[in-house]
């Protein structure tokens, strides 16, 4: 009995958590679908890809898209000042489905980044439509 109070209290927390993330976004969040990703790299739009995902699924089942920066959410506040240099570059933040992109792209806007958006759908959808991730 205890053990489950002590994890419905985790989960609360953890709840909290990404609710003040996701509160702190507001409305005017950019996203786009994997298919305005797409046509956004394939017509050369000057952009970042950031990938949040874990290194074992950056490289797993669901590919990466080429070129694609990889910060997984949990290491992005300690490592913001990799992404100093694309501060005047839009950033477009993805991961598996869509939630630590949108807590990512949170995480930029926090710390001062303007042009930041994330991806509805994350590789799940990418591979779904375009296959492992790579450019066609």
């Amino acid at each position: 009995m205890k053990i489950t109070i002590v994890a419905i209290v985790i989960l609360g927390m953890v709840a909290l958590i990404f609710l003040l993330a996701f509160s702190k976004t507001g409305g005017n969040m950019k996203t786009y679908s994997v298919q305005q990703l797409k046509e956004k790299i394939n017509n050369g739009d000057v952009l970042v890809i950031l990938d949040v995902r874990t290194p074992q699924e950056f490289d797993g089942e669901y590919g990466h898209i080429e070129n694609a920066i990889l910060i997984p959410v949990q290491e992005l506040q300690y490592r913001i000042g990799e992404l100093e240099s694309y501060r005047d570059k839009e950033i477009v933040a993805i991961c598996r489905t869509q939630n630590r992109s949108k807590v990512a792209a949170s995480i930029l806007k926090d710390a001062g980044f303007e042009n930041i958006a994330y991806t509805h759908g994350g590789m799940v959808e990418w591979h779904r439509h375009f296959g492992n991730g790579r450019r066609e």
